[in-house]
């Protein structure tokens, strides 16, 4: 299948440069897969449309402020994202700008606290030698939020780039689906009678990579930590048995899940674990597991738009798509919220 038929424009102003003011007041375009229909709400209007049988699968993973500022010694600066620990005491680490770094250079973030540029690897990315071991504590005190590059406004407030569950750090990006939710909707979702669990995915570099290939069954997805703990796989398993629906929060759940995967003569089942996945799923995928999904609006070309494709139909994304831009919703990570039931 041809990468182009997952490219759409997008016009600039509905590019989401700011969360609302209350998160539970995003919009909510439900699409209906068999009915093929489209029906517009208000997020918090999520208590009522789920059933009380629903079983909704959260991704709990917490964003590290992992974009750090330093300079050379000769005084030229440098932008370091920390990406994933190789091994202690060394990281793998995207750099800005590539032409002013050379091996064994120091980068210097304050008085006493520098890095060391080991070795050059791939994409733009570095092995980078840091003098502590807990370097998530020196990200929490020097590092920015790494929001992604469309978003052009400074964000204010930390927060607002983490989900309200946000528990297990270790993500570069969040998992956006889940911003909508407040501590009162999850407190009501739970009082209707809906089970709510929460697995790990550490979202990295690979779920923002667009995809370059001429056809999308060439792109490599890159490989993402994920945790499913044995009590989040028995109430799945559970569901799944009782026919009750399976509802996944964003796409790094969805893709957790249907990479847990195991199969018995009853049917498919979830096994708990910690792994890691470079599962890509495109049009040709079977899911096994998810039966609803709760997505955001996504960018052209990526991989995101592609899974939700694959599991509403493409015809049905791109009427979605066109409805969202007709009825001016907001895109992207801090954009609206799509339900697709």
């Amino acid at each position: 299948m041809k990468s182009a038929e997952f490219n759409y424009y997008l016009p600039h102003q509905y590019i989401a440069q700011e969360p609302l003011e209350k998160r539970e007041f995003s919009r909510l375009l439900v699409v209906q897969r068999k009915e093929r229909k489209l029906k517009e709400f208000v997020f918090k209007d999520i208590v009522d449309l789920l059933l009380p049988s629903d079983c909704l699968v959260l991704n709990d993973t917490k964003v590290l402020p992992a974009k750090i500022y330093g300079r050379k010694e000769s005084g030229a600066r440098i932008e370091f994202l920390f990406i994933k620990e190789y091994r202690k005491g060394l990281w793998e680490v995207l750099v800005k700008p590539q032409k002013r770094l050379k091996e064994d250079t120091k980068v210097i973030l304050s008085d006493n606290v520098e890095f060391k540029a080991v070795k050059r690897i791939r994409g733009g990315r570095w092995l980078v030698k840091t003098p502590f071991l807990d370097v998530k504590s020196i990200l929490n005190l020097y590092g920015e939020m790494p929001t992604p590059p469309y978003i052009k406004t400074k964000l204010k407030d930390n927060s607002r780039y983490q989900t309200v569950y946000a528990e297990k750090e270790g993500s570069i990006a969040a998992p956006t689906a889940g911003f909508h939710f407040t501590k009162d909707i999850l407190a009501k979702l739970k009082e209707k009678g809906i089970t709510v669990v929460y697995l790990t995915l550490h979202v990295g570099i690979g779920t923002f990579r667009p995809i370059r290939t001429e056809n999308i069954e060439d792109h490599r997805m890159e490989e993402e930590e994920f945790f499913i703990s044995s009590k989040c796989a028995d109430i799945i398993n559970r569901a799944k048995k009782e026919k009750k629906r399976v509802i996944a929060v964003g796409t790094t759940a969805v893709r957790a899940l249907e990479s847990s995967v195991e199969k018995k003569k009853s049917g498919f089942y979830i096994k708990a674990g910690r792994k890691k996945t470079s599962l890509f799923i495109h049009p040709q995928y079977k899911f096994k597991i998810i039966d609803s999904l709760l997505t955001n609006f996504h960018l052209p070309l990526s991989t995101n738009l592609v899974l939700v494709s694959a599991f509403a139909g493409g015809e049905l994304i791109k009427e979605a798509y066109n409805y969202a831009i007709k009825r001016k919703f907001r895109f992207y990570s801090f954009g609206d919220a799509m339900l697709i039931i």
